[in-house]
């Protein structure tokens, strides 16, 4: 059977700065992937290559047994990092998840487009925001109006790039229940970049443990094992270990 995403030797450079190494895997149908790393190990430029959004150098990328250019909108939902979003945009955050249905800026939100909309927020539990600017919201509420944007089209693969950013630990968790409770409706396949990665091992059901090359990609039991998170992280002070246990530092 076909992997709905695929990587296959994957390389991208930077001139002498070598991004990503031989990067070669597949996500099977219905998957949930976290991807871990530290800073600086090439995890938002993975996603872009796989969302077609920058062109490796060697290797290639499919979705659905596609080129990412090839794949029809309707079938993705992307979250980008925070920080991409300008927040001074004069924008409503009904209008903001509109985009999702039309990728482009809607100036007017049809009646069909605003109940789907709301079905969305509502999903995300956002939907009493829809009025509300986008300058005027807190982190964890903007996470949570990009995350209808995502879902507003119902796709069959999700690609997140650190959504629970801005939300506190009660915040994350309730991110981790949404996704998972609409994967579990539609089947949907979900890649996700977090920090968290004690929340990877209990709520993913593969780990892809990435530094610039692919130390580990599999079941969270074996691919985020302690000796290879302290293999990935230790340098980076990003773990530290205690009382036989691995923790953030």
């Amino acid at each position: 059977m076909n992997s709905v995403v695929e990587a296959r030797h994957i390389h991208v450079r930077y001139g002498a700065v070598e991004a990503l190494h031989d990067i070669t895997f597949g996500v099977p149908e219905g998957a949930f992937v976290s991807i871990i790393g530290p800073n600086g190990a090439g995890k938002t430029t993975l996603l872009s290559v796989l969302l077609g959004l920058e062109s490796p150098t060697a290797g290639e990328a499919r979705l659905f047994n596609r080129p990412p250019p090839a794949l029809p909108a309707g079938m993705l939902g992307y979250i980008p990092q925070l920080k991409t979003m300008d927040r001074a945009f004069p924008a409503l955050a009904l209008e903001l998840v509109a985009t999702g249905l039309r990728r482009s800026w809607p100036w007017r939100v049809r009646l069909a487009e605003r109940e789907a909309c709301l079905a969305a927020m509502a999903r995300t539990r956002v939907d009493h925001l829809a009025a509300r600017p986008v300058s005027a919201l807190s982190g964890g509420e903007l996470q949570r109006i990009y995350l209808a944007r995502c879902l507003v089209r119902r796709p069959r693969l999700l690609i997140l790039d650190e959504p629970a950013a801005g939300m506190d630990a009660a915040g994350e968790a309730d991110l981790y229940h949404l996704l998972l409770d609409y994967q579990r409706e539609s089947g949907a396949t979900v890649m996700m970049i977090t920090h968290d990665w004690e929340g990877a091992r209990v709520h993913a059901s593969h780990v892809l443990l990435l530094n610039r090359t692919l130390h580990a990609f599999g079941p969270p039991a074996e691919a985020a094992r302690e000796d290879r998170l302290l293999e990935v992280f230790h340098h980076a002070g990003h773990v530290e270990v205690s009382s036989g246990s691995v923790h953030h530092a």
